[in-house]
């Protein structure tokens, strides 16, 4: 029987990033992860496949719908989604294969099939063709991840109510799409779909969309989404829903009407459920919560203080950098080290068009925590790079303390926010005043002066482009 000192169950971002991070402190290292392929949801269903799909619709939308207005003209435009699909697969099998390259470049053991704990130190691997074989592991980290939730009354078929896995895949574009949740994902895949001719009708329980982010930013993606032809149907509840032959019923109920929805297909984006099947942690005593999420103290150590989890397994931010993070994080600690994670530094994003980022406080939160702010805006359609490149939508928001100016929340929306947020949380993870970022020379023209200018502006100094 093999002996490791670091054992990792689940390879997605929080698995193999831990797994490499012990390895390079050198510890002899084993990752089980129960797929052929390594990377998790993330890189074979999530993250890297959805993103795939938006770049390519998004290309065709823009090729569709604005190359005109910079002199290309294009005749007999189509959409190949056979080949887009083929495009996306690549990009999974690139990366997924990187990380099978950083596994054996680090020296970690991978082991393929079902890990599950015989007691705390030992670890059986079941394989797909019954076989299986047990190591010793000195610790453990359960990276497990999530899988989608689903509705009591509206099980996942995956075949006509389906999943974000299967809404990856399609092998058509439906010509009509429900969506049931308005969160990242509800409305990322809604997009991909939308720019490629599906009418796609979004429902969300909340009375607003992607309702976790900042009140004006909801309101304003609203607002694009509908450009691009997407309904929205927002504070109301899905009650009951039924397959019939290759059509989806959906009945809901608004402010106590009920409303009734047809579609080809219905997407469930209702958020995801932590993966913890057959790990026999009864077997360590270690309890989950009511909804399934493993508990964890501030290092990411379980009851069992040689057992430890991060990602999506533990709850909070479900997002494949929270993930990362924890990883190195828990990594560190167990190298005798003292790693810390601010969890309000983690930034948020939503992948349409225009991107949406967050990071800190929003308004709401500093209201209600009775901290007095100062707001600082700014319009993209100021930008000389937003004219330049024909993206005016959208603007930036800075939320500085109020007696001491240090930012306290930045909110985004518009091209490339999902990049221009790591300036406000590296700002932040400094304790930057918004007159020190104000101060700072940003490159003309860019997308990133409207941070500045937005600063400056909750600074109380007037905005140099406006």
């Amino acid at each position: 029987m093999k002996a490791y000192d670091v054992s990792v169950i689940g390879s997605g971002p929080g698995g193999y990033i831990a797994a490499i991070r012990c390895a390079q402190l050198g510890k002899k290292v084993a990752i089980i992860e129960r797929y052929p392929t390594l990377g998790g949801t993330c890189l074979n269903v999530g993250c890297i496949p959805s993103k795939a799909l938006l770049d390519s619709s998004e290309h065709y939308h823009k090729a569709k719908k604005d190359f005109k207005t910079h002199g290309i003209e294009i005749t007999g435009l189509r959409c190949d989604f056979k080949s887009m699909r083929k495009r996306k697969d690549k990009v999974v099998s690139q990366i997924t294969e990187g990380v099978r390259y950083l596994m054996d470049k680090n020296g970690i053991d991978l082991y393929t099939g079902w890990g599950s704990f015989q007691d705390a130190t030992q670890l059986r691997i079941k394989k797909e063709d019954g076989d299986s074989v047990e190591i010793q592991s000195a610790k453990t980290i359960i990276a497990t991840g999530s899988k989608p939730a689903a509705l009591p009354f509206l099980p996942l078929d995956k075949k006509r109510v389906i999943s974000s896995t299967e809404a990856l895949d399609l092998k058509e574009i439906p010509e009509r799409l429900l969506v049931i949740g308005a969160g990242a994902v509800g409305l990322e895949l809604g997009s991909v779909y939308g720019r490629l001719g599906s009418r796609v009708t979004v429902i969300e329980y909340a009375d607003r969309i992607v309702p976790n982010m900042d009140a004006a930013l909801s309101k304003e993606l609203m607002k694009h989404l509908k450009k691009l032809g997407l309904a929205f149907e927002c504070a109301t509840q899905v009650t009951a829903a039924k397959v019939q032959g290759d059509e989806v019923h959906i009945t809901a109920t608004t402010q106590g009407k009920t409303r009734r929805f047809t579609a080809d297909y219905c997407l469930l984006a209702v958020g995801r459920k932590p993966y913890t099947q057959g790990l026999g942690l009864e077997r360590l005593g270690i309890q989950t919560d009511e909804r399934g999420f493993i508990g964890v103290d501030k290092h990411g150590q379980t009851q069992r203080e040689n057992i430890f989890a991060i990602g999506d397994v533990t709850g909070g931010l479900m997002l494949a950098h929270k993930a990362e993070e924890e990883g190195v994080a828990v990594a560190e600690y167990i190298d005798g080290q003292k790693p810390h994670i601010d969890y309000n530094l983690i930034p948020n994003v939503v992948y349409t068009w225009p991107e949406v980022a967050a990071v800190g406080q929003a308004e709401s939160q500093l209201k209600e925590a009775g901290i007095a702010y100062k707001r600082g805006e700014f319009p993209m359609r100021a930008l000389g790079r937003a004219h330049a490149s024909g993206d005016i939508d959208g603007g930036v928001k800075v939320l500085a303390d109020e007696k001491t100016d240090e930012v306290l929340g930045v909110h985004m929306i518009g091209a490339r926010a999902a990049d221009l947020i790591v300036e406000a949380a590296i700002a932040m993870a400094f304790r930057a005043s918004a007159e020190d970022i104000g101060r700072i020379c940003h490159p003309h023209p860019t997308y990133s002066e409207a941070v500045r200018e937005a600063a400056l502006d909750a600074f109380n100094h007037q905005p140099l482009n406006r």
